[in-house]
C-alpha cells in the first residue's frame, strides 16, 4: 500500500508524516484501534502528552496537539467504529490534525511510529504539493503538452497504448 512512486511536489521534506508507507502498517492497525476508543480516553491521553517534554528534533510537536478540537471527530470515529484504515481515512473531517495527534498516541503511549519518508519524488511543473495551481503562460502550457505529445508519439509502445494517451493528453488542449 506504499504511495504511488510518482508522487510529485515542489517541496520536498526530509521528515513528513508518511501513514500510507507500509512501514506505518503497524501504527495504522493501532490508529484504527485507537479511532474505537472513547473521546474521553483520548483526549485524556493528549492532555497527558501535553506534560511531557520531548527532544526537539521529535517531528510531532506537543504544540500541534489540541484535543478540545478534535474532541468532536473523534466522538465520530468511536462512532463509526472504522473497520479499517482507509475507511477511517475516508471519514468526513478526519484530517491531518486528528491523524497527527492519533500518531503521536500511537507512538508515544504504545511505541508505534509511523513513517516519516516523504513520499514526495518529483516536482510538479505547474503547481505545487498544495494542489494550487501557479499562474500559468499559456504559451509554457501549450509548449509543456507539445512536449508530451511529442514524447508520446515516439515512444515504442502499443499503438492502443500510444492512442489512450494522446486521447487523455488531448482532453487537456483548449
Amino acid at each position: 500500500m506504499d504511495p504511488h512512486s510518482a508522487i510529485c511536489s515542489q517541496l520536498h521534506l526530509e521528515e513528513a508524516l508518511n501513514l500510507v508507507d507500509s512501514k506505518s502498517l503497524p501504527a495504522q492497525q493501532l490508529i484504527t484501534e485507537l479511532s474505537h476508543e472513547t473521546p474521553e480516553k483520548l483526549t485524556k491521553e493528549m492532555r497527558k502528552l501535553q506534560t511531557l517534554s520531548l527532544p526537539s528534533h521529535h517531528e510531532i510537536q506537543i504544540k500541534d496537539l489540541h484535543p478540545e478540537s478534535i474532541e468532536k471527530i473523534l466522538l465520530k470515529t468511536y462512532e463509526a467504529n472504522a473497520r479499517d484504515f482507509q475507511t477511517l481515512l475516508a471519514m468526513p473531517g478526519v484530517g491531518a490534525k486528528t491523524l497527527r495527534a492519533l500518531a503521536l498516541i500511537a507512538e508515544i503511549t504504545y511505541g508505534t511510529p509511523a513513517s516519516w519518508k516523504d513520499s514526495a519524488q518529483f516536482s510538479f511543473a505547474h503547481g505545487g504539493k498544495d494542489g494550487h495551481p501557479y499562474p500559468v503562460d499559456r504559451s509554457v502550457y501549450d509548449q509543456t503538452i507539445a512536449i508530451l505529445r511529442r514524447t508520446v508519439e515516439r515512444a515504442r509502445v502499443e499503438k492502443s497504448v500510444k492512442d489512450n494517451a494522446l486521447r487523455r493528453l488531448r482532453a487537456h488542449t483548449y
